[in-house]
């Protein structure tokens, strides 16, 4: 599964997209394998990067690797 998320991962920098942690789990009873922070200048960046087709070029590895994915916008609070 790692070789498929760096794969796509890689195509982040192109969309003005960086990877700020990658956190890997057991992924037992339903909890996911690997959670990533990512950071895109826009809605529009992500809605970009999620549909570069080069991503495609990748979905039957995905689907015969990954059950799910959810995007959950969220900010980062500040330190106090």
């Amino acid at each position: 599964m790692a070789e498929y998320e760096d794969l796509v991962l890689g195509l982040l920098p192109e969309h003005g997209g960086k990877i700020l942690a990658r956190a890997i789990g057991p992924g037992l009873d339903g909890t996911p394998h690997e959670t990533q922070f990512i950071r895109l200048p826009s809605q529009d960046a992500l809605d970009a990067y999620l549909g570069d087709p080069r991503r495609d070029e990748f979905s039957a590895q995905r689907d015969r690797l990954i059950k799910r994915t959810v995007v959950y916008p969220v900010r980062f609070a500040e330190r106090g």
